[in-house]
């Protein structure tokens, strides 16, 4: 499905450049992807999130931490507890297990929120930064490096994008 659609992109891209055959028509490559997430404004959000949720990823290293006791407890002494004791175990170690995968679920949850809600308004900003940067230069067109076979590496804007973003968006 996805080449699908490549394919009919290129097809059109191809179609357009031949109506503009007889003008000289300027066509630059951007890795768009990678302008977004080499930005100064995304290292500097990842580093925040990352000290932002590092006490709830240590709560979870230390219920799994706690869930392995509970398994090598009952391991190293099978046969030795009694029921009960086996028992207590057990539940104790099935209520940390429902308790890991509620807080492993929530921290993912709000991260990806997060994270999606920061790389949309990035690639938002990026698109404006990269249709100035077009206008500056003169291009007509700008393709996304996700859907080229071979291009020259004079063609590709990247590294441009990145510093105009920077520029314009400097991390705060």
């Amino acid at each position: 499905m996805r080449l699908g659609m490549g394919l009919r992109l290129i097809a059109g891209i191809f179609c357009t450049l031949a109506g503009m055959a007889s003008a000289q028509t300027k066509v630059a490559v951007i890795n768009l992807q990678r302008a977004v997430l080499e930005s100064a404004e995304i290292k500097k959000a990842s580093t925040e999130m990352e000290a932002k949720y590092k006490s709830r990823a240590t709560q979870v290293d230390q219920l799994q931490k706690e869930l392995q006791n509970i398994s090598q407890q009952l391991q190293t002494n099978a046969g030795k507890l009694t029921a009960q004791a086996e028992g207590d175990l057990q539940a104790q170690g099935q209520r940390k297990q429902r308790d890991l995968q509620r807080m492993q679920d929530d921290l993912q949850s709000d991260v990806d929120r997060e994270r999606n809600e920061i790389l949309s308004k990035s690639s938002q900003k990026m698109s404006e930064v990269v249709k100035k940067i077009a206008e500056e230069k003169g291009l007509d067109l700008v393709v996304d490096v996700s859907n080229t076979v071979y291009l020259k590496p004079a063609m590709e804007i990247t590294a441009d994008a990145i510093a105009a973003y920077d520029k314009t968006y400097p991390a705060k």
